[in-house]
């Protein structure tokens, strides 16, 4: 939540409030830091609450499972925020019929709850289309019967993925950033005017916006984050797991490395942004 999501909240505001005045890369990175800022918010709310919870020896479910590691769209929602998803499973797909029916029911009903989800985080269109996006997305799966039903853990006791599953995941994460633009632009055009510009030739040119060296350190902290993530997706409390297999001096190291970086790379504070919904 604040060496991630806060320092990417700043980059990601400044290029989303004057996207006029950049080009498609800058707009693209951009949409990157908002990418891993909303992750970092959204899953910091939930171990906040979930460490906080284990200090009185009450266990709540995981929240989030190493989403940006999903190899489609239907475990990438299986992955993200999860008391949402199982909520709307259990309440309103289950009941308007879920998986059962011809495939017409099925993608009406993924429609549903999508349209449903976007509404639910506000009244404007923006939300919906980002729904709408997501259903869209569901739709390969839904016609050729490939909805991953588990999750299986990617690249399970290896080092590195498959290029079949490294194109899928960078397939599935390319499509929810393009689904992220929706969901922080303000408006459905001004979402539209920074796709528009991504996808120009300016994607080609060096991006550039005040701050952008500064930036270079949220850059390589992203980076840390990421191989942080991909150590320990085979677990879910993966730093405390593993934290227990080194010698006593080396742990303690990490853990005041770790509050080193909090309280030096820090962001400036951000409110969440559940907060808003």
């Amino acid at each position: 939540k604040i060496v991630i999501a806060d320092n990417c909240a700043e980059y990601a505001n400044t290029i989303f409030n004057n996207s006029n005045d950049y080009s498609g890369s800058t707009l693209l990175l951009g949409t990157l830091f908002f990418t891993f800022q909303i992750y970092g918010d959204f899953s910091g709310y939930s171990d906040i609450a979930i460490g906080t919870s284990r200090l009185f020896g009450i266990d709540i479910m995981r929240n989030f499972n190493f989403p940006y590691f999903s190899r489609d769209i239907a475990e990438f929602w299986r992955r993200w925020h999860i008391s949402l998803t199982t909520w709307f499973r259990d309440y309103i797909y289950i009941p308007l019929g879920g998986s059962k029916g011809s495939k017409l029911t099925v993608i009406r009903n993924t429609f549903i709850i999508f349209l449903i989800s976007g509404f639910w985080h506000g009244a404007n269109w923006t939300f919906i289309i980002w729904g709408a996006l997501n259903a869209l997305y569901f739709l390969p799966l839904l016609l050729t019967n490939n909805n991953r039903k588990n999750i299986e853990i990617v690249a399970k006791s290896k080092s590195l993925p498959t290029l079949t599953e490294f194109l899928s995941m960078l397939l599935t994460f390319s499509l929810t950033v393009i689904a992220w633009v929706f969901f922080r632009a303000e408006s459905v055009s001004h979402a539209v005017s920074i796709l528009s510009e991504v996808f120009s030739f300016s994607l080609l040119t060096i991006p550039k916006f005040p701050g952008i060296y500064s930036s270079i350190v949220t850059i390589i902290l992203i980076v840390v984050f990421i191989v942080i993530e991909w150590i320990g997706r085979e677990q879910q409390y993966a730093i405390e797991t593993i934290g227990l297999r080194w010698k006593r001096w080396v742990r303690y190291s990490f853990y005041y490395a770790i509050l080193f970086v909090i309280f030096w790379f820090g962001g400036t504070e951000q409110q969440f942004i559940y907060f808003q919904f």
